[in-house]
C-alpha cells in the first residue's frame, strides 16, 4: 500500500496515521462546535488544532448532512477562500484540505493556496473534477457516496455492502490514474448512503479496503452513527468518536478525519504503543 502524499512537493508519510481538523465555515453543519462563521474565529480553532498536533486542516463551505440545503457556488467560494488564504498566509507549513465536490470552488482553493481536495461525492456531482485534480497534480480524497445530500439516505441498498463499496471506489480509482492521478486517499463514505449499522460493518471490515492500495481516510467524528445508537447528541459524542477512531487505526486507518484534535492524537500515540513491538 502507498503510504505517502506529495503535497507541493514534500511527502507526507501515513505509516504513522494522522489527523485532520475539521473547519467548517458554515451555519449549519451537524455538530455546532465545528463551525467558525468569523475569521478570527477560525484562525484561533486552527491554531488550536495545529497546536494539538493536527497535521492536516479540511475547510468546508457546504454542509453535506443528510437532508442539508443547497448553497450557491459564489456562497460556497466566498466562505472558503478568505480562511484559506488567511490559513496560507498565518500557519504558511500546515496543509490544508479543501472540502468540495465542485471543481470550480477545489481550483480556486488550490490556487489560493489549498493543497488536498476532499471530495464528498467522488466525482458524482462534477464531472469535471476528475479532471481537475489531474490538471492541478494535488492528493485527492476520493469518497465513496451515492446521490445528494437530498437523496442519499434513500439510496443505501447493496447486494454485498464490502464489495459493492470497494468495487465502485476501485471503479473510481482506476479513472483517476487513466487520467495520471498518483496521490489518492480513500474514503469509506461513513454515514453517505449508508444507515447506522451499514457504518459499523464497514468499520468492523476495514481491513478490506487495504485492496485499494491507498492510504484509507476515516471520518466518523460525532455522527449520528454514535449519538443516535447511544441516543445522546453530537454534542456529547466525543467518547464514542475516541471509541470508534481506536477501532479505525486498529483496523488500519491512515488519516483520521476529526473535530477533536487532541483526543484523536492521543488515540493515535496509545494505538502505536499498544501495537510496539519494543
Amino acid at each position: 500500500m502507498k503510504k505517502t502524499l506529495n503535497i507541493a512537493g514534500k511527502l507526507l508519510d501515513l505509516s504513522t496515521p494522522q489527523v485532520m481538523g475539521i473547519l467548517n465555515v458554515t451555519p449549519d453543519s451537524f455538530f455546532s462546535g465545528s463551525r467558525v462563521l468569523q475569521i478570527e474565529d477560525a484562525y484561533k480553532k486552527a491554531d488550536k488544532m495545529l497546536s494539538e498536533g493536527a497535521s492536516m486542516l479540511d475547510i468546508g463551505g457546504h454542509s453535506t448532512r443528510p437532508g442539508a440545503d443547497a448553497v450557491s457556488e459564489e456562497e460556497e467560494l466566498n466562505r472558503v477562500l478568505p480562511v484559506v488564504e488567511m490559513l496560507r498566509k498565518r500557519f504558511p507549513e500546515a496543509i490544508i484540505s479543501i472540502d468540495t465536490f465542485r471543481a470550480s470552488v477545489a481550483r480556486k482553493s488550490i490556487e489560493a493556496g489549498a493543497h488536498i481536495i476532499n471530495d464528498i461525492a467522488g466525482g458524482n456531482l462534477d464531472p469535471l473534477m476528475f479532471e481537475t485534480v489531474a490538471e492541478l497534480n494535488v492528493p485527492y480524497i476520493l469518497m465513496h457516496s451515492r446521490g445528494t445530500p437530498q437523496t442519499m439516505k434513500e439510496l443505501n441498498q447493496y447486494d454485498d455492502l464490502v464489495t459493492d463499496v470497494l468495487r465502485e471506489l476501485q471503479a473510481k480509482i482506476y479513472q483517476l490514474r487513466q487520467l495520471g492521478v498518483k496521490d489518492i486517499v480513500a474514503d469509506m463514505g461513513f454515514g453517505f448512503a449508508k444507515n447506522a449499522d451499514q457504518n459499523y460493518v464497514l468499520l468492523r471490515e476495514l481491513r478490506a479496503f487495504e485492496a485499494l492500495e491507498v492510504p484509507l481516510l476515516v471520518g466518523v467524528s460525532r455522527k449520528s452513527m454514535i449519538w443516535r445508537k447511544l441516543d445522546i447528541t453530537p454534542d456529547q459524542s466525543l467518547n464514542g468518536t475516541t471509541a470508534l477512531n481506536t477501532v479505525a487505526i486498529l483496523n488500519g486507518a491512515n488519516i483520521l478525519r476529526v473535530h477533536d484534535v487532541k483526543e484523536a492524537i492521543e488515540v493515535v500515540k496509545l494505538v502505536r504503543l499498544l501495537l510496539s513491538k519494543n
